[in-house]
């Protein structure tokens, strides 16, 4: 793919990225944040994040079994958006919810367990944005930036969790994340056993003349 496809793809990316940005603007200058905006801020802002935490876990399997390579591009991009809408997120709780009442804060760590795996998914996130420069993968090499990176899955599922436990009684958005992302994770296994039966099996070893050799 040409590079002027590439950057009207980014273009693109970036504008369908900024959507919940756009929309939750929209809304608080024509009046519309409902009856309870905090609230609609939250559920947006989280919403963002679980869906481009998805997106960004989609673009390997895609482009493993289609050989779009090109979508490679475009995973820093979804991945710091996931991590920009999860700083909304808790920004969002800290500062308009609690109105930084520390005090409050210890409370929800403590006593309320969809808060506190919200918490780690958004903590988990926090080396994976700061990681996510070309200078970092060649300081860390590339096995050990591989290797923090699978933190991105831990993230994901205690999102899912953090989001099933905070909705009271329809589940069905919850349950719809947590199939995709069981989906994708079935399919890194796949990639992973197709990788290693195409492997070239070893070259045996020479065995010594005598024992002692």
């Amino acid at each position: 793919m040409n590079n002027r496809r590439i950057v009207a793809l980014k273009v693109a990316a970036w504008l369908a990225c900024l959507e919940p940005v756009f929309l939750l603007l929209y809304k608080y200058f024509t009046h519309d944040l409902t009856a309870n905006p905090i609230e609609f801020i939250t559920d947006t802002t989280g919403t963002a994040t679980l869906v481009l935490l998805l997106v960004t876990l989609a673009i390997t399997p895609v482009r493993k079994f289609t050989g779009l390579n090109w979508l490679i591009r475009f995973r820093r991009l979804t991945g710091l958006f996931a991590f920009f809408y999860v700083l909304l997120h808790f920004s969002t709780y800290l500062g308009l919810d609690i109105q930084f009442d520390w005090h409050q804060v210890s409370v929800d760590l403590t006593k309320r367990p969809f808060i506190i795996v919200g918490f780690i998914a958004f903590v988990l996130m926090i080396p994976l944005a700061v990681t996510s420069t070309a200078w970092a993968i060649r300081k860390m090499g590339g096995k050990k930036w591989n290797l923090l990176h699978k933190l991105i899955y831990v993230s994901a599922v205690f999102g899912i969790i953090h989001f099933w436990w905070k909705v009271k009684a329809d589940h069905a958005e919850p349950a719809t994340y947590g199939a995709i992302l069981a989906v994708l994770l079935l399919a890194r296994v796949v990639i992973w056993v197709r990788s290693r039966m195409k492997r070239p099996p070893a070259a045996k070893q020479p065995e010594p003349a005598l024992a002692g050799d």
